[in-house]
């Protein structure tokens, strides 16, 4: 389980591909810290550290992941948001995050405000994920508050520590990003549907 609340950004080192399959190399200012078998989230996708040399190391994405988030759009030397798994006797700092992503979407227009920037996107609706206003959204791994929500689309706020700790301030109109949906939203959609009820 993550709280996405990131630790850092891992830069793409190199990528292999082997089959269906691609093998990113990163590096990042923790991976001394790392551990063969660690869950370990990379713009919100958990991904299972495989290997580890000098301040480098290695997971793989199956088709099925590169298929349904933006991790198959990575080059060499982009910059994903990193999180490993909360501690047991950690804090909730941010709201339970599966490192699971849902669906992707697309970053529509950026607001510059006074000291803060408005980020609106919109994501295929049919998918039956919904997000409410002053709920929870993970976006890319960071766990954020929905400003404006309606269908298919939502905004959030970007406080200026976030934009530069994350790769926020990388975004542009236009570009794909991970979304997971809060899990207690998940659930009582689920039940809803199940009991063939209405979402308003």
């Amino acid at each position: 389980m993550f709280t996405g609340i990131i630790e850092s950004q891992g830069t793409v080192e190199s990528i292999i591909e082997f089959g269906s399959n691609k093998t990113f190399t990163f590096s990042c200012p923790f991976t001394s810290e790392l551990k063969i078998d660690q869950s370990l989230a990379h713009n919100g996708v958990c991904l299972t550290v495989m290997a580890i040399q000098n301040n480098r190391y290695s997971v793989t994405a199956i088709l099925e992941t590169l298929n349904k988030t933006n991790i198959g759009s990575l080059k060499i030397g982009d910059k994903v948001n990193l999180e490993r798994c909360m501690l047991a006797n950690g804090r909730l700092d941010g709201h339970i995050v599966q490192g699971h992503v849902d669906q992707t979407g697309v970053c529509e227009k950026i607001i510059i405000e006074d000291g803060s920037w408005i980020f609106h996107f919109n994501y295929d609706a049919t998918s039956n994920n919904y997000t409410v206003a002053k709920g929870s959204i993970c976006i890319n791994g960071v766990s954020l508050t929905v400003v404006e929500s309606s269908s298919g689309k939502f905004s959030v706020a970007i406080i200026p520590y976030t934009f530069e700790h994350t790769n926020f301030h990388q975004l542009k109109s236009g570009d794909m990003v991970n979304l997971e949906f809060d899990i207690i939203g998940k659930y009582v959609a689920g039940y809803m549907e199940r009991s063939n009820l209405k979402m308003c």
